[in-house]
C-alpha cells in the first residue's frame, strides 16, 4: 500500500524535512519516491479539487504555491492510517504530543504535512505529483 505525503512549504522552509522523513522511516515505511518542487496553481487545482470554491481555497493555494515543498510516496503496511496518526490532528493545538503537527506545525493552515486520507485519495493524488517511472518498488 502507498500514500502521498507533502512536506508543506512551512515545514520544508524551516528545515524540518529530514526529521519528518526520519520519523516515517523509523516507523518502518519505505520512501519509494521523493522530489523537491514548487506547486503550481494548476497542480494545486488538481490536488485540492474538492476545495475549489470554498472560502479558504485562494489562501490555501497561495500558501502551497508560495515556496518549495517536498512530495514523497511512502510504502508499507497500513501506511495511510498510520501516517495520518503519526501526523496528528490538522490543528496542532489539538494534535497529540509527539506527532509531526504538534512538533512542527504553525497552525491549522500551516500544518507542516499533508497525507492521503484513503486508498482512493492516494490513488488519485500520487499521479498528480509522480509518474509511474518515478516510483520505485521494493
Amino acid at each position: 500500500m502507498k500514500t502521498l505525503v507533502l512536506v508543506k512549504p512551512d515545514a520544508f522552509g524551516k528545515g524540518h524535512t529530514g526529521d519528518i522523513l526520519k520519523r516515517y522511516e523509523d516507523e518502518g515505511f519505505k520512501i519509494v519516491a521523493a522530489k523537491v518542487m514548487q506547486m503550481t496553481e494548476k497542480i494545486a487545482a488538481k490536488h485540492y479539487v474538492e476545495h475549489i470554491g470554498r472560502p479558504y481555497y485562494e489562501e490555501l493555494v497561495k500558501f502551497m504555491t508560495g515556496a518549495p515543498l517536498m512530495a514523497v510516496v511512502l510504502s508499507g503496511e497500513n501506511v495511510i492510517s498510520r501516517v495520518r496518526e503519526i501526523n496528528g490532528a490538522t490543528n496542532p493545538e489539538k494534535a497529540a504530543e509527539g506527532t509531526i503537527r504538534k512538533l512542527y506545525a504553525e497552525n491549522g493552515s500551516k500544518n507542516a504535512v499533508h497525507a492521503s486520507d484513503s486508498p482512493e485519495s492516494a490513488a488519485r493524488e500520487i499521479p498528480i505529483f509522480f509518474s509511474a517511472t518515478e516510483i520505485f518498488e521494493e
